[in-house]
Order: structure tokens, then C-alpha cells, then sequence
């Protein structure tokens, strides 16, 4: 079969979808990769072939557009399973229409879903799966008549919230509000002789990369897929060093990849991480830019500091993992069974600290409130005490246990022949 896949020009949301790609390839599939010339380098440099459309969003432009705004509303939310209610309305609203308005619609500009759209109707993909953000892939499957996915690489906080909201508003609790989403995919839909309904949001099932005790059901229907990790185009080379047992528990400090790309906030470099570590007993492995060193400044004695290094190499070193809560660090840590202090300060990546936290396998900090003092005290008690390392070994086989990409297609075949030209436009 024909499979598009797409997602938006960020190569961290791209790389949890390359795994999946290679086992349909791998299975016989033809395999396209759609998204805005930006990633075309990351896409080819995966071995995949791309399909470049519309304009770039120039994702910094984006962040620093509605960074602030996005920052205010999560630093107050808490999002963990079966605690909504405290999530007011008015941050709901908040979301909706922050979200809509200054992110969804600028990564999934006017040219890119204008050009995806003309491909899909061309190329008639038998399926489309596309990263949660990536509406344009929904869109795009409608205008065809393929089958669609949503590939989740983080817990789907979005359809959580999306469906609080929805719940709100049908209650009342505000019936003057819209739905800044569902306006936008209404007006977005209707260009293509299309229309709006939840399952442009949601997707007709999702491939969800989470490991159970972290996921979050939906009710949606629900491929499970084991998390695979994909270092990117970065130069993925084990160094001489690394092939040596170390002498020290050894930890690994990472800002990840986003923030070099972007820009974006990143605790690791804004907080007292490496004060941290000076004096304590362990060697620690750092992985900073050029650029990221000028902004830490002098590191202790004890930190080796590393342009990069592949994670799933040098995690099964480490006794442990600090880093800014993103999710394919945050994957590749759980995925490895690695006790993991979390910094992270922004929607999924709060909910993913703070639920390793409950289930004992790591502590959540809260970025911008974090002291050198605090910061250590946990690192301390992540070394010393055993039951943490345990319990990240019971979320390590959550995912070792769910089948791989591999085992994964004959589903997406099997799902793909019930739903393909199940709606479609006319032309």
C-alpha cells in the first residue's frame, strides 16, 4: 500500500515516527514524507524519501510569537490522569484559543495544506498518519479518501484537553465561547469541499508509543507500538571512550535537540544543574553545543563535556538522567530503564515528570524554581536509593513489552482496508 507521512518542520517530532516508517518500507510499503522544506535534510538524512511542501513556519518566529503566553497557562496547569477538575475553564478556553490561533494554524500553513492536499489527491496514499499536531495529514486524508492516523509520540495530553473542552462547552458552562479548533478545521476543510468533524482532531485510531502505566486512554481506538529511539541526522558515532565500564556512577546532563534548533526555553541551561554536581563522587556526561557552553559557562572538574553522543548508547551506562523533559530523551531514559530527574515546564512534558514521579521510577523539579541545593539533594537520592532504578526497570518492560514497529503493520494493513474511501471529496 501507499502510506504518506507527515509532520510539521521539527525534527524532534519528526524522529518518532522513523522507526515506523522503515518497518512498513521494510514490509514493502511506498513510503513518502511530507513537510515544509525545513526538514527535507532530516527526512533523506533518515534514509526516507521526502516530499517538500508549502513555506517554511519558521518555528523560532513561532515560540517566541507565543512562547510567553503558552508558558503562563502551563506552569499553573496540572495535568495528571483523573485530576481535571483542576483545569478551569478558563484555562481550557486559554488553550483553544492560544493554540488555534498562534500555533496549530502557523505550523500547518495556508501553502503547506494547500500542496499536501494536491499531492494526496495525486498520488492517492492508501493511508495517512501524521504527527498529533500535524492537522494538515487529516486534512489531507479527507481531500483523498485515505484511511488516517495519528502517530503519538508523548501522551496525548492534546486529545485530553480537546475533550475536556468539548465536554464544557456542551454542558453550558460557557455556551457564549467558540471553538476556536473546530472553527479553523471547519474553514480549512471547506476549501477542499470537505467538512469538519471530530475525527480530523482525532484521527480514525492512533499508534500511541506509550508505555501503559504512562498513557493516557481516550477511549479512541488504539494501536500500541513499542518506542524505538531515533538519534536524527546528528552523527550517531559510539566515541572510544564510552566503550570503557566507568569508574564513577556515571550521569548524563542533556538540553536535547530542540532548543538548538528553536531557540526555546531550556531549564538545563537556565538552572544551577551543574553547580549540582561539583564535589559529588560520579562523572558526569554533559552534551552541550558550542553555543550551550557559552551559556553554562565553567563546568566542575567531574562533567565531560560531549557535542553529542548517541543517548541509547550512553544511557545504559548512566546510573542516571538529567534533562529538559523532552520526549524523546524522556523515551530513550524509560525505554532504557534509567532513574531520570525531569526539568520539565511545559504541557506533556509536565504530566510525563510528574507521573514517573508517582510510579517512583524519578523526581519531576519544577524548571525556574529549581536551586543547586534541590537539584542535588535529588540527584543524591536517585544514586542511593535502589528502589528508584527498580521501579524504572518495571517501565522499562512496559515497553519492551508492546509489539515493535515490525509487528505493528499487519494491524495498519488490516485497519487501512476497513477505513480507505470511507469519506472522500469530490473534486
Amino acid at each position: 500500500m501507499r502510506v504518506l507521512m507527515t509532520c510539521f518542520a521539527q525534527e524532534s517530532h519528526f524522529s518518532g515516527s522513523v522507526p515506523l516508517a522503515w518497518a512498513l518500507r521494510t514490509a514493502g510499503h511506498d513510503v513518502r514524507v511530507a513537510s515544509q522544506p525545513a526538514l527535507t535534510d532530516a527526512i533523506v538524512g533518515a534514509g526516507l524519501t521526502a516530499v517538500p511542501v508549502g513555506g517554511d513556519p519558521a518555528l523560532h518566529t513561532v515560540l517566541g510569537a507565543v512562547g510567553g503566553d503558552i508558558m503562563a497557562l502551563h506552569d499553573r496547569a496540572d495535568y495528571l490522569e483523573k485530576r481535571h477538575e483542576r483545569l478551569p475553564f478558563s484555562f481550557l478556553k486559554g488553550h483553544d484559543t492560544v493554540m488555534a490561533s498562534l500555533f496549530y494554524s502557523w505550523i500547518n500553513n495556508e501553502s503547506m495544506i494547500d500542496e499536501l492536499v494536491a499531492f494526496a489527491r495525486d498520488w492517492r496514499p492508501d493511508l495517512v498518519i501524521w504527527e498529533p499536531f500535524t492537522f494538515a495529514g487529516a486534512v489531507a486524508a479527507r481531500a483523498s479518501g485515505a484511511a488516517h492516523a495519528r502517530l503519538l509520540s508523548f501522551p496525548d495530553m492534546f486529545g485530553s484537553t480537546r475533550r475536556l473542552f468539548l465536554d464544557r462547552l456542551a454542558a453550558g458552562a460557557a455556551a457564549h465561547h467558540d471553538d476556536t479548533l473546530g472553527e479553523w478545521l471547519t474553514w480549512t476543510l471547506g476549501r477542499y469541499g470537505c467538512s469538519f468533524d471530530e475525527e480530523i482532531v482525532t484521527g480514525q485510531w492512533s499508534i500511541d508509543q506509550m508505555p501503559p502505566s504512562v498513557r493516557l486512554s481516550l477511549g479512541h481506538p488504539m494501536v500500541p507500538m513499542r518506542y524505538i529511539p531515533h538519534n536524527g541526522q546528528v552523527p550517531t558515532v559510539v566515541p572510544g571512550w564510552l566503550r570503557a565500564e566507568p569508574e564513577r556512577p556515571r550521569v548524563c546532563v542533556t538540553a536535547g535537540m530542540t532548543a538548538r534548533d528553536t531557540g526555546a526555553h531550556n531549564a538545563v541551561l537556565a538552572d544551577d544543574v551543574f553547580a549540582a554536581v561539583d564535589g559529588l563522587d560520579i562523572e558526569v556526561v554533559a552534551t552541550l553545543n558550542p553555543a550551550e557552553r557559552e551559556l553554562v559557562g565553567a563546568t566542575p572538574d567531574n562533567v565531560r563535556v560531549v557535542d553529542h553522543v548517541p543517548l541509547d548508547a550512553l544511557l545504559p551506562t548512566c546510573a542516571a538522567i538529567v534533562h529538559h523533559g523532552g520526549a524523546g530523551t524522556w523515551g530513550t531514559a524509560t525505554a532504557l530503564g534509567v532513574p531520570q530527574i525531569s526539568l520539565g515546564r511545559v504541557w506533556d512534558a509536565v504530566y510525563r515528570s510528574r507521573r514517573i514521579e508517582e510510579l517512583g521510577a524519578g523526581l519531576h523539579l519544577p524548571a525556574g524554581g529549581v536551586s543547586a541545593r534541590s537539584l542535588r539533594a535529588g540527584l543524591v537520592r536517585l544514586l542511593e536509593e535502589p528502589e528508584f532504578r527498580r521501579r524504572a526497570g518495571l517501565i522499562r518492560d512496559e515497553v519492551r513489552a508492546a509489539p515493535h514497529p515490525n509487528e505493528v503493520v499487519d494491524v495498519l494493513e488490516r485497519l487501512t482496508a476497513r477505513h480507505h474511501g470511507r469519506v472522500a471529496a469530490a473534486r
